[in-house]
């Protein structure tokens, strides 16, 4: 995957978010963090979808998780808007990158360079970088 020179990736899963930047070349990426936005789940719009109690017994639905989704992507959508983001990447895992984009406003879709569904909020820089290339 190409990632343009300064553009922002964001990492995200249903616990943690980190903002990292690219600044190697584009199919060179060099990751260094910038921000830990401090984000608190407050949508639970979710929550409308995941009502069959087979997914609530199993533990595959966790509400918390998908808020802690929305509200990155609604975190996204406000430095979008304030023009402090021009190329993003978001990598989160399967389920949290599906509730991101319900709450996506048109324009970080334009931003867009692409996704990854892949969990790896807990994996070194290094790695990251080569998930990317890979993609």
């Amino acid at each position: 995957m190409k990632l343009p020179q300064n553009a922002h990736v964001a990492l995200v899963d249903g616990q943690r978010f980190v903002m990292l930047r690219n600044s190697g070349a584009i199919f060179e990426p060099k990751l260094t963090a910038t921000d830990t936005p401090d984000i608190e789940g407050t949508n639970f719009s979710a929550g409308v979808r995941h009502q069959d109690s087979a997914s609530q017994r199993t533990g595959e639905t966790d509400l918390n998780e998908l808020a802690h989704g929305a509200a990155a992507a609604e975190w996204l959508n406000g430095k979008v808007l304030e023009n402090e983001i021009k190329d993003l990447l978001v990598i989160a895992d399967p389920k949290t990158l599906g509730e991101m984009r319900r709450h996506y406003h048109k324009e970080l879709k334009a931003r867009l360079v692409g996704e990854i569904d892949k969990a790896l909020t807990g994996e070194p820089l290094a790695k990251i970088e080569q998930a990317i290339v890979a993609a």
